[in-house]
């Protein structure tokens, strides 16, 4: 039994935490739900007025005095704040506007002056959004085709891509008024039943004695009855302001169609094909979302599908809270956080020297790794670097992608095997090659040379050790550059050798076979001497005692290698085959600097064909996957690697 005072002191303040936790972090996620619900349908809202706005212009023509007097008759029907203007790229015009600013020797139509910033501004969004057209048209890495700006006093600017007969001729630009206030959830409801947790937990708590498991139970039982209540809560509110986001939109875009169908009517513009709402209702690709018909009105099953999301949204959050709750609590309350307290008081002294280590750490290593695999949820490429990761997030798409394209190889015309050098399965298959065949000769040369350097009176020793170590202690770059000079069809000395033995120069580099062999060699001569010294080392610490016992019961020199000299080394080669099948299974620089992945990437390995993508192909998020499967098959690797050797056990 524990001390009854100390133990609800104790979980009281567990229960505190798991409230400040808990309650604090899901209404703080229920309120950043309604910080993007109502971003959500401000953009779309905007996306509708901008869309609608578009299509108004191109049945105008695009150009000329019909556009103007239909763009003015149009900002007649806009609210305060509301302005648009209408660019030609051909001759770059200013086609159309009813901004403030374009008045008097500014006024449309004119030419937009270079040296105009702002001018420069409108130029160069147009031919972005030409070319992101153009682009996605093509198959290219996807781009933005709606631009969208945020101004001051909650306004917003849209842009995108006006069209004639298919091709992108300038953009329609729209400056919207803030959108209609909302009113945010209020604090009070989760203060109200923290409060009332803490204070019920502070009562009844002294009937438990010092039983700690009852304090336990009762903790968690109040703070998880609370969470699920106000949870409950939220996520009704949250899908009853979702219903009336979607009716919002569906007014608004049914309101836009009706005034965009009566100024085509006034002008007397073509009036088909009939206007499609639920054309304008578009993502930033300009694709339709599908929640409005060609009438505006709500397709029902989409809208409901859109409230099912958020709230599997909302209910994900409110576990998430639930289980950081659950864990501040069993940490305060197990009075585990206390000890580790007591002990940064104790250690203070040794925890001040390594906080700097342990803040570089923090921020150069897990911060990057934590965002990496972050990223690898994202469609996130060199167009969409600005986005938030929330928006651009595609779940398990890039690595389904990576894992389930077995396409390895296909027969062409002739009968042939075509293979796919870029599929996955081919460069993994191929990493694994060259990582068993140089980590292999690494280890057997390396052990034959420590062998020969551990003979006693060899003559010269500290020559031969200084001489096979210069490998190694070269900046592999330099080495990668002078082997692939060696491995050249015209200049280099292999040919030049090859040829005076009567040879033909080889174009090494022209099949994968060859150009494996000179990625290879290169790495050969890297890799022995770190083995090479880490079984010198080993074998100098086997006491010669051994050896002399062993021969005097008649052992021969290969018995006493696999029974003494082998196991003896065991404990430091392990680790240094683990450490070298890493090095080599991310030996970046030889392969990009020797044999650049020729011919056609037959000779890549994983991890430059993730820098490939990421920076040649700039696919972030596909990299980034990438990346995080190949750091997945190494963790796998060297946990299998430790338990079945368990050569570190007593490290």
């Amino acid at each position: 039994m524990s001390d009854a005072p100390a133990l609800r002191r104790r979980f009281t303040a567990g229960l505190a935490l798991a409230v400040a936790a808990g309650l604090g972090g899901s209404w703080a996620a229920m309120r950043g739900e309604w910080v993007n619900q109502r971003d959500d349908l401000a953009l779309r809202r905007g996306a509708v007025t901008a869309m609608a706005l578009d299509q108004l212009v191109g049945r105008a023509g695009g150009t000329g005095e019909p556009l103007r007097a239909a763009l003015a008759a149009w900002q007649a029907e806009q609210p305060a704040g509301t302005e648009a203007r209408v660019v030609r790229l051909s001759g770059a015009r200013l086609e159309a506007s009813t901004a403030k600013v374009d008045v008097g020797d500014q006024a449309a139509p004119r030419r937009l002056a270079r040296s105009s910033p702002e001018d420069k501004v409108l130029y160069d969004r147009g031919q972005r959004l030409r070319g992101a057209v153009e682009g996605n048209r093509e198959g290219g890495a996807v781009k933005p085709e709606v631009e969208v700006e945020r101004l001051a006093g909650g306004r917003m600017r849209l842009a995108g891509p006006l069209e004639e007969d298919g091709a992108v001729v300038g953009l329609v630009q729209v400056d919207l008024a803030p959108a209609p206030a909302r009113r945010p959830p209020a604090p009070w409801p989760m203060l109200a039943v923290a409060g009332g947790l803490l204070v019920l937990f502070w009562f009844l708590a002294p009937r438990l004695g010092g039983r700690a498991w009852a304090h336990g139970l009762l903790a968690g039982a109040l703070f998880l009855g609370g969470l699920l209540a106000l949870g409950a809560h939220d996520i009704r509110r949250l899908e009853r302001d979702h219903r009336e986001a979607q009716r919002e939109l569906s007014d608004h875009a049914r309101e836009v169609r009706a005034g965009t169908a009566k100024l085509l009517a006034a002008r007397g513009l073509a009036a088909a094909p009939a206007l499609d709402a639920g054309r304008w209702d578009v993502d930033r690709m300009r694709r339709p979302r599908g929640l409005l018909d060609e009438r505006g009105e709500l397709d029902l099953a989409r809208a409901e599908a859109e409230v099912r999301k958020a709230r599997g949204d909302a209910v994900g959050a409110v576990v998430a809270a639930a289980l950081l709750g659950l864990l501040g609590l069993a940490l305060v309350g197990s009075g585990l956080l206390w000890r580790f307290g007591r002990a940064l008081v104790v250690h203070r002294q040794a925890y001040r020297y390594i906080a700097p280590a342990m803040l570089g750490t923090l921020v150069l290593v897990f911060f990057p790794f934590i965002y990496g695999i972050a990223l690898s949820f994202t469609s996130s490429n060199i167009y969409n670097t600005s986005a938030p990761l929330p928006e651009l997030w595609v779940g398990l798409r890039n690595y389904w992608t990576i894992l389930s394209d077995f396409g390895i190889a296909r027969r062409g015309a002739d009968g042939a095997l075509i293979w796919n050098y870029l599929n996955f399965y081919w460069t993994f298959l191929f990493t694994v090659i060259w990582t068993v065949t140089n980590v292999t000769f690494g280890v057997t040369f390396g052990l034959l040379l420590a062998l020969v350097l551990n003979t006693r009176g060899l003559a010269f020793r500290p020559v031969y050790r200084v001489l096979l170590i210069l490998p190694w202690a070269m900046p592999n770059y330099i080495t990668a550059l002078i082997w692939k000079g060696m491995f050249h069809r015209q200049f280099g000395v292999v040919n030049q050798v090859l040829a005076m033995v009567g040879i033909e120069p080889i174009s090494w580099f022209d099949t994968p076979f060859t150009s494996f062999l000179t990625a290879f060699a290169t790495n050969a001569w890297l890799s022995f001497p770190f083995m090479m010294v880490v079984s010198l080392g080993a074998l100098q610490s086997i006491p010669a005692d051994l050896y002399e016992a062993a021969r005097v019961d008649g052992a021969t020199r290969w018995q006493q290698f696999t029974a003494i000299t082998l196991p003896s080394l065991k404990p430091a080669l392990v680790p240094a085959v683990i450490l070298s099948v890493v090095w080599t299974f991310n030996m970046f620089n030889i392969i990009f600097l020797v044999t650049g992945g020729e011919p056609n990437g037959a000779t890549e390995i994983l991890i430059t064909q993730a820098y490939k993508f990421a920076f040649q192909k700039y696919q972030y998020g596909y990299a980034a996957a990438y990346a995080t499967i190949i750091f997945g098959i190494l963790l796998v690797y060297g946990n299998v690697q430790n338990r079945v050797t368990r050569a570190t056990e007593g490290v």
